[in-house]
């Protein structure tokens, strides 16, 4: 059985999917095809694959760009380029770009299981090499924040350069943002990575225990407490601890967590003797813990002991551009969650349109739990606005109105036919694009004839679609 095993094909041939995908299944692979670039970056984010084998000539995305994006994404991947356009100079450029191998079309099926033996055991030496120098894998942690905007990605950069120190980090940002993801990142791409990850929802313990659960406590410390107990800073030594809710703290666990972070030792509830620790500290928090302080609800000395360094996780609202690819990788993993058949294959452009239309006040989260019931809801292999919540439904795009007919007076009136409905197409058409923002697929949905026969339409009515977009509605 192969060491790794999830291969994802991009090919805009069926001919060629198919074989792979028969060839590939046969030799122990898990093989998923798509026919397009954009299809395969959405697979990327959807799930964990080891091997891309891409055709070079594809729709939407091109097979260049896709090894591009992919490797940016997650350098560890095996990426093979095909192409039936082979020339020295393409398979250079494939391989400066980060491919494995360029394999020109057309080729015996064998040649691919070969070249997949040959960068499996390429993969397996690297990666021993890597465990033997005690080194974390690079970016792996990071792909799980899943976004390509701005905002997720200067947040990516500052986690890939304080993960191997051993700074205290508060990590700031609203409910369901994906704060715990950040402090695992953290400390998955730190030396302490082989060592414990110990997260704790401070908010959700009680105020009597919280002491007791944080530092542990000696037996007869108090009523029920027949044995002695390890804290949970104890369980983290050596790696990292995870407070998440940090503003819940009471007063006295606050005074007991700064003894900690001052003097690398913890004293558990009812001993006399205090044992040190190694410990990393991430702490978390949707609060805003500076007017904690000035109201005398947290103790400002804690404060500048935890914010040594601030990350902020950024809200969805905030990029808007990854939600469509967050839902993708939600669909993807509900599919297979729930068995689902058939599959759904995506949203339909008004379904996401609405959702990134929508604030999302809960977040990723909240986007979550909105494709969850949208897979168990849908009828056909699209969700469509109908499966999502009712309150996204004020995000929905109203429908273009129908242009209204000013018919001149009947002295004036021409009656050819033929100019009427030329007047009535080239109306409809820019106010298709100015809902749609200039989108031309878009604008032939709304429309309900082709592409192809829009673009025709555009071009004999002398229709700048950008321009029409421009009047389109504002964007939210």
């Amino acid at each position: 059985m192969a060491a790794f095993r999830q291969v994802l094909i991009a090919d805009d041939e069926a001919s060629i999917r198919h074989v792979l995908t028969l060839v590939l299944s046969e030799s122990g692979y898990e093989v998923r095809a798509v026919s397009d670039g954009e299809e395969a970056l959405k697979e990327l984010a959807a799930r964990s694959y080891d091997v891309v084998i891409s055709d070079v000539r594809m729709p939407k995305v091109d097979g260049m760009s896709l090894l591009r994006q992919a490797l940016s994404a997650n350098p560890e991947l095996t990426f093979l380029v095909m192409s039936a356009y082979g020339s020295k100079d393409l398979a250079l450029e494939a391989v400066a770009q980060g491919a494995y191998d360029f394999i020109e079309k057309p080729f015996k099926p064998e040649e691919i299981v070969f070249v997949l033996k040959k960068a499996e055991e390429r993969l397996r030496l690297v990666r021993e090499n890597r465990r033997l120098r005690g080194e974390p894998p690079p970016d792996g942690p990071l792909q799980r924040l899943l976004g390509q905007s701005e905002t997720l990605g200067v947040l990516k950069k500052q986690i890939a350069r304080l993960a191997p120190v051993s700074t205290t980090i508060l990590v700031v940002g609203e409910s369901g943002t994906g704060k715990e993801l950040v402090a695992r990142a953290l400390h998955e791409l730190s030396p302490r990575a082989s060592m414990p990850f110990v997260a704790v929802n401070c908010g959700a313990i009680p105020a009597g225990l919280i002491e007791s659960e944080l530092f542990g406590h000696a037996r007869g410390a108090f009523t029920d407490a027949r044995t002695a107990k390890r804290g949970l800073f104890t369980e983290a030594d050596g790696g990292t601890i995870f407070l998440d809710e940090v503003g819940e703290l009471p007063m006295q666990a606050q005074v007991k967590l700064l003894r900690v972070l001052q003097e690398s030792e913890v004293r558990p509830v009812g001993e006399s003797r205090s044992e040190k620790v190694d410990v990393r500290v991430v702490a978390a928090t949707l609060r805003d813990l500076q007017k904690l302080v000035e109201k005398g609800e947290f103790r400002e000395d804690l404060f500048f002991r935890l914010n040594v360094v601030q990350l902020k996780v950024p809200p969805l609202r905030e990029r808007r551009d990854d939600v469509p690819l967050l839902a993708a990788a939600f669909l993807a993993r509900f599919n297979r969650d729930f068995n689902r058949e058939p599959q759904i294959s995506g949203l339909s452009p008004e379904a996401e349109q609405m959702l990134v239309n929508y604030a999302w006040p809960g977040n990723v989260r909240e986007l979550e739990n909105a494709m969850e019931r949208a897979v168990l809801l849908a009828e056909g292999t699209v969700i469509v606005p109908e499966n999502l919540p009712e309150k996204l439904w004020a995000a929905r795009p109203a429908a273009p109105a129908a242009p209204g007919l000013a018919l001149p007076s009947p002295e004036s009136m021409q009656y050819s036919l033929k100019r009427a409905i030329e007047r009535v197409e080239d109306q409809f058409i820019r106010a298709a694009l100015r809902q749609t923002r200039g989108n031309r697929t878009r604008a032939a949905e709304l429309l309900e004839i082709s592409h192809r026969a829009l673009l025709y339409k555009i071009k004999d009515y002398g229709i700048d679609p950008d321009a029409e977009g421009e009047k389109g509605p504002p964007v939210s």
